[in-house]
């Protein structure tokens, strides 16, 4: 399906995709070259679309919290040395990012969570999406990424980017969620991966998502799945989409409104 544009749309460039998940801390460089290109090209062949981009930490944050926990929670002089360690890391892949969208000429700007959410027992409980909004008012492209969070009841937690778009989306109301990996969507069989899953519902979920490669203290593609299906049901006229961010042209496709992958649907 293809949209008459303005058109609202949630991307998530996965860690997988723009990072090399089986060795610590090594970004993908030419990929995510190749994915500021394909996203800038949207913008000019989509007058009016509204883009709020979102980027996991794949082997930069992942690998230093699964050292120190921080999802679970921070309460000990090492645990929140751990806690640093995580946004430091989270961080450094944040500025590789807006490096190469820089490169390839969007304005886009990072609105770090760890400055701006609130958590309360890992979800947010407060956070003021109006700089955001005026970011997408003023036609920049606003970028936020997985990231450590202060928590009130466990002191430090992670938040996915899932996380992140499931408290905005009933608040900004996207029209997309457009998840970017290696897999090219849901696959029936997994690992066999030759059955792949075109719409994807509550109710015809597949024995096994199957599992992330590599570190992923977030919950890989089982809680991507899950969490972004439930979004569904919360805001009427949203759709998702699980994809590869590998094949050539698939990200430009996917922002034009098409489905290079599977689609999530509500029930």
């Amino acid at each position: 399906m293809c949209y008459i544009f303005p058109m609202f749309v949630f991307l998530k460039l996965g860690g997988s995709l723009i990072t090399d998940k089986t060795q610590p801390y090594t970004p993908r460089l030419e990929r995510l070259d190749d994915l500021a290109a394909q996203i800038a090209v949207a913008r000019r062949e989509l007058p009016g679309l509204r883009l709020l981009v979102g980027h996991g930490s794949g082997s930069f944050g992942h690998q230093a919290a699964v050292q120190f926990g921080t999802r679970r929670g921070v309460s000990s002089p090492t645990e929140w040395h751990g806690f640093a360690e995580v946004w430091y890391q989270a961080s450094t892949l944040n500025r590789i990012v807006l490096e190469a969208l820089r490169r390839a000429g969007l304005p886009a700007v990072t609105l770090s969570p760890f400055a701006s959410v609130r958590a309360e027992d890992g979800r947010v409980r407060q956070w003021d999406p109006g700089a955001l909004q005026e970011c997408l008012d003023h036609n920049l492209l606003p970028v936020i990424h997985g990231d450590v969070i202060l928590d009130s009841a466990r002191g430090g937690t992670i938040l996915s980017t899932e996380d992140l778009f499931a408290h905005l989306a009933p608040l900004l109301r996207p029209q997309r969620i457009l998840l970017a990996g290696l897999e090219e969507g849901v696959w029936q069989d997994f690992p066999a991966r030759t059955r792949l899953i075109p719409v994807l519902s509550a109710a015809n979920l597949p024995p096994s998502f199957g599992e992330a490669q590599g570190a992923d203290v977030t919950g890989g593609m089982r809680a991507k799945v899950s969490q972004v299906l439930a979004l569904l049901e919360q805001v009427p006229g949203l759709e998702g989409l699980i994809f590869s961010g590998e094949q050539p042209g698939n990200i430009r496709r996917a922002l034009a409104g098409e489905n290079p992958g599977t689609r999530l649907m509500p029930r």
